[in-house]
């Protein structure tokens, strides 16, 4: 057997250099996936802060949408008395609802619907000193189109009977600053309103 043949010089030159750009190919290629890696990272820790930042604008949008409405005070309270034949009372025969805008700035169109076919007989404009009290105020129409802010007003349902007056009760409804219907049941319960006509 006779010696090993290893090649010319140029040989071997060609193979350290084709040896050396796969290399630097290799390294290249890992170092781009490497980068893609880092980017698509970066793109999806940019889109969890963008839906953060969203999430957190469109809560304070709602809260500035809700803060006027919920300082729209309803206070309500079944009055007068029904008497049977012998002189007992038997229940209330009408609601007394007051309404004080606590807000800063006015609210509009404000109404009281009793259940949902009967709306208020009386309406009166009364002093904030009496809210819990009895009707001091002057006589005014309904509904109110503008109620100030810090004022107060008194709707005061027809007289019925008993069961009429717990059956039916009062709901308020007005539009606050921003042009937003807004509804307030006797429950507390807060929700915004559907426009006029629409179902």
């Amino acid at each position: 057997m006779g010696p090993v043949q290893w090649g010319d010089v140029p040989t071997w030159v060609a193979a350290i250099f084709a040896g050396g750009a796969a290399w630097f190919a290799y390294q290249t290629i890992k170092s781009q996936r490497q980068q893609i890696s880092e980017q698509r990272q970066f793109i999806a820790d940019q889109s969890t802060n963008l839906q953060l930042e969203r999430s957190a604008l469109h809560a304070a949008a709602e809260d500035r949408k809700w803060s006027q409405a919920r300082q729209i005070r309803m206070h309500h309270r079944q009055a007068g008395v029904i008497t049977d034949g012998q002189g007992n009372a038997v229940g209330p025969d009408h609601w007394e609802v007051t309404v004080q805008n606590s807000s800063g700035a006015p609210v509009h169109e404000v109404d009281v619907r009793f259940g949902s076919a009967y709306l208020a007989a009386e309406v009166y404009e009364v002093p904030s000193s009496a809210v819990h009290g009895p009707n001091p105020g002057e006589r005014t129409i309904r509904p109110l189109h503008l109620l100030g802010a810090g004022r107060v007003i008194r709707f005061v349902s027809q007289h019925w009977s008993a069961s009429t007056v717990h059956n039916n009760r009062p709901q308020l409804l007005f539009t606050d600053d921003n042009g937003v219907q807004w509804a307030l049941d006797s429950y507390g319960k807060l929700e915004e309103a559907p426009a006029e006509g629409t179902p």
